[in-house]
Parts: structure tokens; C-alpha cells; sequence
């Protein structure tokens, strides 16, 4: 699916894949995200997500005129959760925005999964 902005000289068309590989790109750049994660729905089992596969664990949407992303992650062991879910937030929210042009309205962050770093 491609999502549409109106500019001065013409629409910019931008797929949402683009968006999803982008997103995924910041988030497993912020502290305490191990990786993306892949849920399986037959056996509920969350599988940590190689770096050419992130689109995967990401959904992107527009609704109203602007996106939301929904984020299934593995978080390192021992972080604070709430603070790193808020890091991924903030780091995504501007970061999209800034090199999509899109708003963001919503971002969701499903947590599937914790892994010990060495």
C-alpha cells in the first residue's frame, strides 16, 4: 500500500513498506531494543527478527491523514521497560516524521519478548 502527500508541485507517494524498513532502522537503534519480533499466531511464539526482515515486525497504517505504527519488539534484560518503550517513541516519532513528512498520530509497542546480552 502507498500512501499519498500533497505538495506544492505535485503528490509525493511513498509505500508503506519504506516507512516500515525506516522505522525499524531507528527503533533497534535505541537503547534497550534487542531486536524486532515476528509472532507467530498458531503457536504464539515471538521470534527475534534479522535486520533484512525488520519490515516484518512492524504494521503501518494511515488513518485520518496520519500513520500508525504498531512495533513488536525483544527488549534487552534488566532495562526498564516503560522507559525504554518511551525512548522508542520519542526517537521514532521524529525521526518518521522528519523523513517522511508524514504525522504520526499513533505508536504502539508490543513488547514480545525479553533476551540477556552478553
Amino acid at each position: 500500500m502507498k500512501e499519498a502527500l500533497a505538495t506544492g508541485s505535485g503528490n509525493l507517494i511513498i509505500d508503506v513498506d519504506v516507512v516500515a524498513q525506516y522505522a525499524g532502522s531507528v527503533a533497534v537503534e535505541c537503547f534497550g531494543i534487542v531486536g524486532m519480533a515476528a509472532v507467530s499466531m498458531s503457536d504464539g511464539i515471538a521470534k527475534m527478527l534479522k535486520k533484512e526482515n525488520l519490515t516484518r515486525g512492524i504494521n503501518v497504517e494511515m488513518i485520518n491523514d496520519k500513520l500508525t505504527l504498531d512495533f513488536h519488539v525483544i527488549v534487552s534484560y534488566g532495562v526498564n521497560i516503560r522507559a525504554v518503550a518511551s525512548n522508542l517513541v520519542n526517537n521514532v516519532k521524529y525521526k518518521v516524521e522528519e523523513y517522511t513528512g508524514f504525522e504520526i498520530g499513533k505508536i504502539n509497542v508490543f513488547v514480545e519478548g525479553v533476551r540477556v546480552i552478553d
